[in-house]
């Protein structure tokens, strides 16, 4: 399973008609696309940063839809103000404790590590911090996404609203620091957003 992250730092005012955008015209068409397993959404409001992320069946069904998605991309970046940084990833955990409810919330960690060790980091994470993290209350999934090539890699780990998020943050950066130290990782960005669109459909990985 794979997946393309498009992140924007628009106009802070302009966020909702970014979200109903990425609603009701980006994700019909999408969705349509040979190999589409769904779409997401994440908005830090306040700072006008959003993440719209779709996954793919295969890396091949995601290159296909390259210039596809340019031109909604281009309209995107009109409604809303800014530019986009496009990543593509390769999805190696996904876990659901439960489905995220309306008004859940995320913490969205970026790493940078050894692109050798990305096997080994997707193992530890799944036999180590999964377990862990069904304990935490309020915690709903996660996902851990990373680049062979370069090492980069993505953890996003959803929660069932705003205080849910808050309270789990001592909790999990203890999990956080443990198993950064132990992959050799650098924490490159960390941030929280709200959940507002959430339809990715990628079976569970872990």
């Amino acid at each position: 399973m794979y997946a393309r992250s498009n992140t924007v730092h628009a106009d802070p005012e302009r966020m909702d008609d970014g979200i109903a955008f990425a609603r009701d015209e980006v994700m019909p068409a999408v969705l349509s696309m040979p190999g589409c397993m769904g779409l997401s959404m994440l908005c830090d409001r306040q700072a006008g940063r959003s993440i719209v992320t779709t996954s793919w069946d295969s890396q091949e069904s995601m290159s296909a839809s390259r210039d596809a998605v340019r031109a909604m991309r281009e309209r995107a970046a009109d409604v809303m103000g800014g530019q986009f940084d496009v990543r593509e990833w390769e999805i190696a955990v996904l876990h659901r404790a439960h489905r995220a409810p309306e008004g859940a919330w995320c913490r969205v960690t970026w790493t940078r590590g050894d692109p050798a060790r990305m096997d080994d980091m997707t193992e530890t994470f799944r036999t180590g911090l999964i377990p862990r993290l069904d304990e935490v209350p309020g915690f709903c999934s996660v996902s851990m996404m990373g680049d062979r090539q370069t090492g980069m890699g993505v953890t996003t780990a959803a929660y069932d609203d705003r205080g849910a998020l808050e309270r789990s943050a001592e909790a999990v950066r203890g999990m956080r620091e443990q198993f950064t130290q132990q992959m050799g990782l650098e924490i490159t960005d960390m941030a929280e957003f709200e959940l507002v669109i959430h339809h990715l459909r990628v079976p569970e990985m872990a």
